[in-house]
């Protein structure tokens, strides 16, 4: 395989030369340079032609908001943000306008985080051979599009009560492209386990929550599971459901640094399985790997129903392929057909459901 070409853009010299140290130790990646602020990532991306760069977004003269605008119009090729801990709603801005990814920013003062900062960065960068920007901005352009659905009128109900959902790269545009389809007053919940560092899902949930109808927020333990209510699960944390005598709540795990995949989607939809059973709809959507494809397998065996994003508009179609390698899909859908798929799947909405009514928030 062909060596990655990077090109590091920050306005710290501690942090340029500290995301180049973490990227040259890995023999398939080349740093290519490194520039300063974004009128000089523009004349170099140009001269250069990295195959992907890490972006700063703020920084003086032109910024990271500035550049990637550019870089989307005239040279749309994968851009990663390297941001701090503090810029989560400019990275979710950053996510809309075409970054494809985003890890923390490795700083001074926290000299043990670099470990972890490099096995992110590191995971993130060699995704890109895979990964489809044409995908991308496709889907990104679904987000201006974005109107409820009604039920089809279809009798093809398979029943589901609970909704389970795992993503990870293209996953917040893809995520955001179907909650904000769905009606308020769905009449089953939705569990998401999105690949996410913690301190980010929180504001990723407030923001979605204000886009759509539905209820979403950021899952905390004891949650109870409901209509019209979604759950994300944290950063950092893995999500179980568990069965109280007239409920069902979430139960939240804190991750190790052993854990291949956090939130872990797998943890997620097995435990959805054992509680829900037959009325379980799994759903897998873009993503490098194969988290996900046990929790599938499981879903089928308990007589649940299964859809994955098809690699048509997946911009990483490693997790949708691995569940149809399985055997387990039942539907593969191209991201704008899901959300009527899962109105037509779920039980029959009602008055009495626990959602919004089809009331527009913001």
């Amino acid at each position: 395989m062909n060596e990655i070409k990077v090109l590091v853009v920050d306005d710290s010299a501690f942090n340029r030369q500290t995301i180049r140290k973490i990227l040259e130790r890995d023999s398939g990646i080349t740093v290519v340079d490194i520039a300063v602020n974004g009128v000089d990532a523009i004349s170099k991306v140009t001269k250069l032609r990295p195959d992907v760069v890490t972006l700063d977004l703020e920084m003086p003269g032109m910024d990271g908001f500035s550049f990637l605008r550019w870089m989307m119009k005239e040279n749309p090729i994968p851009i990663i943000i390297v941001s701090s801990i503090g810029d989560s709603k400019t990275v979710f801005k950053a996510l809309e306008l075409g970054a494809v990814d985003f890890v923390i920013k490795p700083t001074p003062k926290a000299s043990k985080e670099l470990e972890s900062i490099e096995k992110d960065l590191l995971g993130k960068i060699k995704t890109i051979p895979s990964l489809k920007m044409d995908r991308l901005k496709k889907n990104l352009s679904l987000l201006d599009s974005a109107h409820i659905i009604k039920e089809s009128g279809t009798t093809e109900y398979f029943n589901a009560e609970l909704v389970a959902i795992g993503s990870s790269t293209g996953g917040p545009a893809a995520l955001q492209a179907i909650l904000t389809r769905l009606p308020g007053q769905l009449s089953a919940g939705i569990v998401i386990s999105q690949h996410m560092p913690a301190g980010f899902t929180r504001q990723f949930a407030e923001r979605l929550d204000k886009l759509s109808e539905l209820q979403i927020k950021e899952a905390e333990h004891g949650d109870v599971v409901g209509q019209g209510k979604v759950f994300i699960c944290p950063g950092g944390h893995h999500m179980r459901l568990k069965k109280r005598t007239n409920s069902v709540v979430v139960n939240l795990k804190e991750a190790t640094e052993d854990d291949r995949y956090t939130p872990s989607i797998d943890t997620m939809m097995v435990s959805a399985a054992d509680v829900y059973g037959q009325n379980l709809l799994g759903v897998v959507l873009t993503g490098m790997g194969y988290d996900g494809k046990r929790g599938m397998v499981e879903i089928k065996s308990k007589g649940g129903y299964t859809i994955v994003e098809s690699e048509e508009t997946s911009v990483v179609f490693g997790m949708p392929n691995e569940v149809i390698g399985a055997g387990v899909a039942d539907k593969v859908l191209p991201l704008d057909a899901i959300p009527k798929e899962i109105l037509k799947r779920v039980k029959k909405a009602d008055d009495g459901g626990e959602g919004k009514k089809y009331i527009k928030k913001g």
